[in-house]
């Protein structure tokens, strides 16, 4: 925060534990509250009467043109493998995003979103074995394209780049990780599609 407020590295810390400065400077006050989306009042900033109206919540919304919204967690695994059985696909946990960059990724609305986690390697290095994905659940077969997508195949949930046949009628089924075969010329009537990946997120280890 400090760096980011182009003070010394200790600055943040001091005010916090040591009360120094007593206040922070106007611009730095700004640029913190918009950076954790809370009025300047809770910083230490003069009263907003419009809190008394729209709300600490609503304000931070208008501001920034967002909101939060709970994307449902779904305790599945889409195999980046040789295929992962789908026996439990209940949503396990939500995990908040912002609204407008939910809607950016999508095109859309984010209601057809949901987080589900990678197993295997075979889409190495574009996605790893543990790496959370976002799908897009509206984005499926009625707009099928070049992409990686969540597939089921035979009752099992595999997470795959899809390369169309241009010359029409269907699609191969791809591995970034040169390791695993090609399926080509899938017939667009034997694979479901459940959504089209967006966004991955991965631990840094």
């Amino acid at each position: 925060m400090s760096r980011m407020l182009g003070r010394n590295s200790a600055y943040i810390q001091q005010f916090i534990k040591r009360g120094v400065p007593r206040k922070l400077d106007e611009t730095d006050r700004r640029t913190l509250a918009r950076y954790f989306g809370v009025p300047e009042q809770m910083l230490g900033g003069p009263p907003d009467e419009t809190l008394k109206i729209v709300g600490a919540k609503a304000l931070s919304a208008a501001r920034h043109g967002s909101d939060l919204v709970q994307v449902p967690f779904i305790n599945a695994h889409a195999s980046a493998g040789h295929g992962a059985v789908t026996v439990d696909e209940r949503v396990s946990a939500r995990i908040a995003f912002r609204g407008d960059w939910l809607r950016e990724l999508s095109g859309g609305s984010p209601t057809g979103l949901s987080v589900i986690q990678v197993k295997g390697d075979s889409m190495t290095p574009t996605l790893s074995d543990g790496d959370d994905i976002l799908v897009d659940r509206n984005d499926s077969a009625e707009r099928l394209r070049d992409g990686i997508y969540v597939l089921r195949i035979d009752d099992m949930l595999n997470v795959k780049r899809i390369a169309m046949n241009p010359k029409g009628g269907g699609f191969d089924v791809r591995s970034d990780n040169t390791a695993y075969p090609t399926w080509a010329g899938c017939d667009p009537e034997t694979v479901t599609v459940i959504g089209r990946v967006v966004w991955a997120g991965r631990r840094i280890s």
